[in-house]
């Protein structure tokens, strides 16, 4: 028998998008891997009590992606997309804040659990399943 989809209201989590700039200006994104499917992704999770949304994005860039540096004030963006939950799907609202990586740990919580790549946001674009978070990434200029 399938999952069923919750009847909640839509959830919402926080998302950063790591990006560095090479000498040349050229600017590259971090993906990670998903845990469970190793679908690349960027480093993303629920909202924190007690933590703003960007400090809670980038904290999530620190244990998924190994990555420390300053979030945006402001999200950059937003996609949807339905997350599988152990007994449902739910429909997820992400805000995405850019963070540009000022650190790379050699340590990291989720280290064992995730590959990270750096690429350009085109190629980042094509390789990520939900065409919200494609559209973030074609049109990110840092």
């Amino acid at each position: 028998m399938g999952k069923a989809v919750a009847k909640e209201k839509v959830q919402h989590q926080v998302a950063a998008l790591p990006f560095r700039r090479s000498a040349d200006g050229d600017v590259s994104v971090l993906l990670v891997s998903s845990r469970e499917t190793h679908r690349p992704l960027i480093p993303k999770g629920w909202r924190m009590k007690g933590k703003s949304d960007r400090k809670a994005a980038a904290i999530e860039a620190m244990e998924e992606a190994g990555v420390i540096g300053k979030p945006s004030k402001a999200p950059i963006g937003r996609y949807r997309y339905w997350k599988r939950l152990d007994d449902c799907f739910t429909l997820v609202d992400v805000d995405v804040y850019s963070l540009e990586v000022t650190e790379h740990l050699a340590d990291w919580p989720e280290r064992q659990e995730r590959h990270r790549k750096w690429m350009s946001p085109e190629d980042a674009a094509i390789v990520v399943d939900e065409p919200g978070l494609a559209f973030i990434l074609q049109s990110f200029r840092a």
